[in-house]
């Protein structure tokens, strides 16, 4: 598995080299937050560790440039320990925040939990069609075929997290405060409003009449539902 560590304190670079070369993982090293992109790009990682306070490019800027592209995981490792500075990271996309210091075996542990959320066999990473959409959950690639031609649809990594939660669990109701637990964390289960923007911006992206939707369904009160066209044609 390849990881791209991108901190501009050389001890820090050297021990986190020798922690995850030690347990297999290959390592590359970024200085700075322009070496953290070009190492993305051209390393093509399965993870994503860095530090917020990096020259050149701060970690937030790396985070947001990242996810206009790529939904690679990313771990935040970072001395800042002010709750504003984590919830800006996990904004723009990162997928967790361990503060310094830590210990090696909280670090191994947060990586095998991304990437068990990220891999998975081709049996888990089904392509899921419903309408004139196509999802693949394993490659993270959503197609609309309008006018003769598929045609990408780009979506956030929030939405990403969302629809994947629905498509997932077919016909099942998911409740909101399971949805805001999973994406946003349990201290944010009363973030009703949050959850309707990001599923009215799914609809405008996926539904064919987004003022009436057919397969990302509401349940007022409760939550959501992914209806597959199997259900809706019998």
């Amino acid at each position: 598995m390849k990881i791209v560590v991108a901190d501009d304190d050389p001890q820090m670079l050297g021990a986190l080299r020798i922690i995850l070369g030690a347990h297999g993982y290959d390592v590359t090293l970024a200085r700075n937050g322009k070496e953290a992109l070009t190492a993305v790009v051209n390393a093509h990682p399965d993870l994503v560790v860095l530090d917020l306070g990096m020259p050149q490019l701060s970690g937030v800027q790396v985070i947001e440039a990242i996810r206009g592209w790529n939904t690679v995981p990313i771990l935040v490792v970072s001395g800042r320990t002010d709750s504003a500075d984590k919830v800006g990271a996990l904004d723009a996309g990162a997928d967790d925040y361990v503060i310094k210091p830590f210990s090696a075996d909280e670090l191994l542990a947060r990586i095998r939990a991304l990437t068990r959320r990220s891999g998975g066999t081709a049996d888990d990473q089904p392509v899921v069609r419903f309408g004139d959409v196509s999802v693949d959950l394993g490659d993270k690639i959503a197609l609309v075929h309008r006018d003769g031609e598929d045609t990408p649809v780009r979506l956030t990594p929030t939405e990403w997290q969302i629809l994947e939660l629905l498509l997932r669990n077919p016909r099942k109701l998911i409740t909101q405060r399971t949805m805001l637990t999973d994406i946003r964390g349990p201290q944010h289960v009363g973030d009703t409003g949050y959850l309707r923007l990001y599923i009215a911006q799914l609809r405008k992206k996926l539904e064919p009449d987004p003022t009436h939707p057919r397969y990302i369904l509401t349940e007022p009160g409760m939550g959501y539902r992914f209806q597959p066209d199997t259900e809706l044609d019998q």
